[in-house]
């Protein structure tokens, strides 16, 4: 089949990667909402941002097995049903039970299994196309995830801004219907696998090298610095800074979106005239600034500059490491990606949670929290330079 034929199937990935972003991003929103509603603690909040990558990273790890004897396009179209599920249960199921915490716990796990199969097909979905320029194309590929995340966001405020807090509910039904409609889509569109049958890598002979355990820690530390500020930028620019939730949403997650999407798309212009791993590493050490600037700086406006800045910071970090362990392993196939995308799940998830319980112990402070999120940038950067001086 031409490659031509294959840009639908592209356009439904970016698709796939803004139903990812509605996954991830669209709760967190309303966690301040959850609490003063229905009476939900921020602790137990925590559990539900832990459900969601902590289904994610299972649905990764059983993925590894069921996918290429399912079949990409199967699976690719119940990762949209579930993740529609799960949206619509966000807003029925706390109607349905007593414990309206039961209710939004069971969405999340719908959403979550949803968001762990878009995770895991859609990269390799991309890769398997007949294309150039692989690494551009994966970074240009997850920057939809970053605009689907600034239009989360931007819809998602003038919505409850407008039409009111307490109707949250059919703004849930609303973002529902982008999963409905991307499943049509995946269901007429062509799609390639990555490695003939009895071509990829084994799990055994993956993991045998050292090269691999640095690639999967990679991927927990650029998760969870991603995600550690990702999923309490709202929270923490209206609790902890004082700002109201619509200059929060707008300045916290939203600016983290836009420039986390501006770095993925600059280097999808830009990549081949610039060293990925140098990349990787400067953006780092940009986080680890980032991080410091959000949970330190006495001025409102400088730390939520910081939250900014560590999305251009965490830009390049996840579709980076996938493109260099493609290249490293080129039979590595959707076992290869499931792996990556489980340790990426996890640091998704252990991100957000080290903040929560760090923030907890030191009675709802979000600063504090931020502050010991810094260690994923900094072991990123030892990992890297291992890596490095490895292929030296």
């Amino acid at each position: 089949m031409k490659s031509t034929n294959y840009k639908c199937t592209i356009y439904a990935s970016y698709l796939g990667y803004i139903t990812q972003a509605v996954v991830n991003n669209f709760a967190p929103l309303l966690f301040l909402i959850f609490r003063d509603s229905m009476g939900i603690s921020l602790e137990k909040i925590t559990l539900l941002i832990i459900t969601n990558f902590m289904i994610q990273l299972l649905v990764d790890l059983l993925s590894a097995k069921f996918v290429d004897k399912i079949g990409y396009r199967k699976c690719i179209l119940g990762a949209h049903v579930f993740a529609a599920a799960g949206l619509i249960g966000m807003a029925v199921f706390p109607q349905i039970f007593s414990d309206k915490f039961i209710g939004l716990f069971l969405a999340a796990v719908f959403y979550g299994i949803g968001g762990g199969l878009i995770e895991v097909l859609i990269s390799p979905i991309v890769e398997a196309c007949p294309t150039e320029n692989k690494a551009s194309i994966m970074s240009l590929l997850h920057s939809f995830y970053c605009w689907g995340t600034v239009a989360v966001v931007l819809c998602s405020t003038l919505f409850l801004k407008v039409v009111g807090q307490e109707h949250w509910k059919e703004l849930a039904l609303v973002w529902a219907v982008l999963p409905i409609i991307n499943t049509f889509f995946f269901a007429k569109v062509p799609i390639s696998q990555l490695t003939e049958e009895g071509e990829a890598m084994s799990v055994k002979k993956l993991f045998s090298g050292r090269i691999f355990w640095i690639f999967m820690l990679l991927m927990v530390c650029a998760g969870a610095a991603e995600q550690g500020m990702s999923q309490w930028a709202s929270a923490f620019a209206e609790s902890g800074l004082g700002v109201s939730k619509t200059v929060g949403d707008l300045a916290g997650p939203c600016m983290f979106s836009i420039l986390m999407g501006c770095a993925r798309a600059f280097y999808a212009k830009a990549g081949e005239k610039i060293d990925l791993l140098s990349f990787i590493i400067g953006s780092s050490v940009l986080c680890i600034v980032a991080y410091f600037l959000a949970s330190f700086s006495p001025v409102p406006a400088i730390s939520l500059a910081g939250c900014g800045l560590c999305g251009l910071s965490v830009g390049i970090l996840w579709p980076g490491v996938f493109s260099i362990a493609s290249e490293k392993y080129p039979k590595g196939g959707t076992v290869m990606f499931a792996l990556l995308a489980l340790a990426g799940d996890l640091g998704c998830s252990g991100g957000p949670a080290l903040v929560g319980m760090v923030s907890g112990i030191f009675e709802d402070n979000l600063k504090m929290g931020l502050v010991m999120a810094e260690i994923f940038p900094l072991t990123l950067i030892v990992c890297a330079l291992l890596y490095r001086n490895i292929e030296k």
